[in-house]
């Protein structure tokens, strides 16, 4: 079990005594119960925090819960403590993380909106991103909570892996277009700056190219700020295998191209959309050599001048326009 990956040097003295091909079964992926919390920080100034493991959704593609194990968690007291050590240290934004965040709670009785409430009330921390959430689970409380949270960013994530519903089927992921859609909907209507991400993947099996084409339309018809395309690749003794039509590398690798070219028209005119609006930024390290960056609550990458002052402390700005090489908007003026 991925779980048990901390404590192989257990094992080894077992792998001696073993014939054949030295494996050794420690846990039945379906009997994985234990939640292992971590937080960690990487070379940004923001915080990722695990708050869930696991998967008890079985999609025709994924093998993550014959690797990962059933869905399961800390306590809210838990990940409300790991939040505190955060803000302690000076942390300033975590992002929530882990494989179906959405499904917090199964394991302690509690719910991820219960969680997110009780995260919001940690001093010290000034943001939180949601990490992936599935779209069923993305609940309109939660939504509507964020809309007006102290803490929580105007930012989400959102697996809609195709835009066709007959796909979707084949998937058998646990919504349709239709549901997928009023999220968005429901998100821009309390949110109308809300930075919204999706995840695609292209090519599945059974992916024909009128079922992609349908994708294609819907895509983008949505009102969404990028895409996070992935392009499907094969796994051994999942339900997947068992679908007709197979799509070309060629044709995948198409696909996948007339996505990303979506997904950076939608980029840019969610940028273009900010230009002249006044957000907070948080302030990273910069790599040596290179401008100051930061990222607007609503994920708006933003360079400056260098200002070692301003490093992880967040600032309200005045958007400029597009940096020189495309991928940032500049900073008119700080304003506080």
């Amino acid at each position: 079990g991925a779980e048990q990956k901390l404590n192989i040097l257990d094992y080894l003295d077992d792998l001696h005594k073993q014939k054949g091909n030295g494996t050794i079964i420690t846990t039945q992926s379906q009997d994985i119960r234990t939640f292992s919390p971590s937080c960690s920080r990487g070379d940004r100034t923001r915080y990722f925090l695990k708050v869930q493991d696991g998967c008890d959704y079985y999609c025709t593609y994924c093998t993550i819960p014959f690797a990962r194990g059933r869905s399961r968690n800390g306590s809210i007291a838990e990940m409300v403590k790991q939040a505190e050590t955060v803000a302690a240290s000076g942390g300033k934004e975590i992002v929530l993380t882990g494989v179906n965040i959405g499904d917090f709670g199964k394991s302690t009785g509690e719910s991820f909106f219960d969680l997110v409430k009780a995260l919001d009330r940690v001093e010290g921390i000034e943001r939180y991103r949601i990490s992936s959430i599935e779209p069923n689970l993305l609940t309109d409380e939660i939504i509507n909570y964020v809309a007006t949270s102290r803490r929580f960013a105007p930012h989400f994530h959102i697996p809609l892996q195709s835009g066709s519903d007959e796909v979707l089927k084949l998937m058998h992921r646990r919504y349709d277009t239709a549901l997928f859609k009023s999220k968005i909907q429901k998100i821009k209507s309390v949110m109308p700056d809300a930075f919204i991400g999706v995840d695609l993947i292209v090519g599945v099996r059974g992916e024909t190219e009128q079922f992609f084409n349908e994708a294609v339309r819907f895509v983008y018809g949505l009102d969404i700020s990028q895409l996070h395309v992935f392009t499907y690749s094969e796994r051994p003794n999942t339900q997947a295998l068992k679908i007709d039509h197979v799509v070309n590398p060629q044709e995948k690798h198409e696909r996948c191209k007339k996505m990303l070219e979506i997904s950076e028209k939608k980029t840019h005119e969610f940028y273009s959309s900010q230009i002249g609006k006044t957000r907070p930024v948080l302030f990273e390290h910069p790599k040596k050599g290179a401008p100051m960056h930061g990222f607007t609550d609503n994920y708006i990458r933003v360079e400056m001048p260098y200002e070692k002052n301003r490093v992880n402390t967040t600032c309200k700005i005045l958007l400029g326009d597009f940096n020189e090489t495309g991928d940032a908007l500049t900073v008119t003026r700080i304003i506080e």
